[in-house]
Order: structure tokens, then sequence, then C-alpha cells
């Protein structure tokens, strides 16, 4: 089973994620927490993943790759998979929704290294707003405007935090534990994230953590001889 990339919805009712299909094809499905249905909303667009319901409830932005142009790019449909189309020009991937959700934020290497952008969510006015070293991907946007993603090379990532233009980016997580992945509390206060701190080097040794949004008071909330990874805070 190759289910990836959970986001539960704004009201905490679903959760959307992608799923295999068959070579090239990965499809995004909605499950409903209450009954346990599952729901596919797409039909072989291609490699699709990295999900993400607006805040209205309305559309789900997320990741498509396609053989003919071997090129992440940043897609959006209604909330029913109905009208699924290309969102920003350029290559993206990984994004997630402005707290209003008039914007989307992503990662991109349009312009050299990767970066995160922002653009409207009518395709308009894509900018880049983070100058980081070794960015990958999978951010968020908290309820307090900041945005957290994560940064370093390999076995020395860590997580950072940065007003929503990109200014005073400031490193975060605790040293030594390779952290990736992070994603804020409702509130604001809280990110969940993936290290490695109790398991270090180990390849399958990454477990869930959470942090306050200023680094301090790490807890594990994992603790599994697999790897546990890619959280995404619920409501």
């Amino acid at each position: 089973v190759r289910h990836f990339y959970p986001s539960l919805s704004p009201d905490g009712k679903s959760v959307v994620y992608a799923e295999f299909r068959e070579v090239n094809v990965f499809e995004i499905y909605e499950i409903d927490l209450a009954s346990g249905k599952a729901r596919r909303l797409t039909d072989k667009l291609g490699v699709l993943n990295a999900p993400e319901i607006s805040p209205d409830g309305k559309s789900i932005v997320f990741t498509c790759w396609q053989p003919a142009t071997d090129q992440d790019q940043v897609w959006l449909m209604n909330r029913d998979g109905s009208d699924p189309h290309r969102l920003f020009k350029g290559d993206g991937w990984d994004p997630t929704w402005s707290p209003d959700g008039s914007q989307v934020l992503f990662a991109s290497d349009r312009d050299g290294p990767v970066q995160l952008y922002v653009g409207n969510a009518d395709g308009s006015h894509v900018h880049q707003i983070s100058h980081l070293p070794s960015i990958r991907g999978r951010s968020d946007w908290s309820s307090q405007n900041l945005i957290a993603t994560y940064s370093g090379d390999a076995w020395a990532r860590n997580i950072y935090v940065m007003n929503a233009d990109g200014s005073n980016a400031h490193k975060v997580s605790p040293p030594h534990g390779n952290a990736q992945g992070p994603s804020f509390s409702p509130d604001g206060q809280w990110i969940a994230f993936t290290a490695y701190y109790d398991h270090f080097n180990d390849i399958n040794g990454c477990e869930i953590y959470i942090m306050r949004t200023d680094g301090s008071d790490l807890r594990r909330l994992t603790n599994n001889d697999y790897c546990d990874y890619q959280p995404r805070w619920g409501p």
C-alpha cells in the first residue's frame, strides 16, 4: 500500500492523500474519517502528490508530474476533482495555502537553487520570498502569517521560520536532529515535524516531534521501528 502526503480538511472531517495506481500514476483521494469511505478525485493525470484543501474548503492544490513534461508543476482543482488545471507557469512542488486562501506557497528551482515562492490563487504574481541554502520543499503557513520550511545538507537539515515576505528567516529546531517537513498547529504556537534526535544516522529512525515555534519544549510523539514522516496538523 503506497499512500503519501496526508492532509486534513479545514473542518477536520476528512483527509486528502496520494495513492499509487499504476506506473507513472498516483491519484488523489479523500477519505471521510467518520465512515472510513475513500473517494478517488482524479483520473490518470500523472504522478500527483502533496494535496491540500483550501481554507474555504472549495479547492485542492497539489503537485503534478507527467512523463511528457518531466517537470513538477503546481495544479489546482475543485474539491470534487473537477476542472484540474495547472496553476503556475514553470516548475513547482509541495504547495500550501496562505491562511486566507488568497495565495499559494510552493518550492521551485525555476531561477536556480530551490527556494520558496508565493503566487496568487488565480495564478498571478509569482515571486520568490526565501534566500536559504539547500531548501527542498514541504513548508507551511501559520495563522500568525509566519512560514516554516527546512533547509540544510543531508543529515544536517533544520527547521526555519520566517515572515510571510521571507524576511527574518531564522533557525528554530534544536541541533543534531536532521529536522524536516514542518507543520504549524492551528493556533500557530507549535510545529510538528520529522526528525532523528533519538536515532541519528538510522535511515528508519525518523520520528514525529513537536516543538514550540521558538524551538523550545521539544517532544517526541512516535516510537516505531519504521520511519514516521510527513506530519500535517489538523484543526
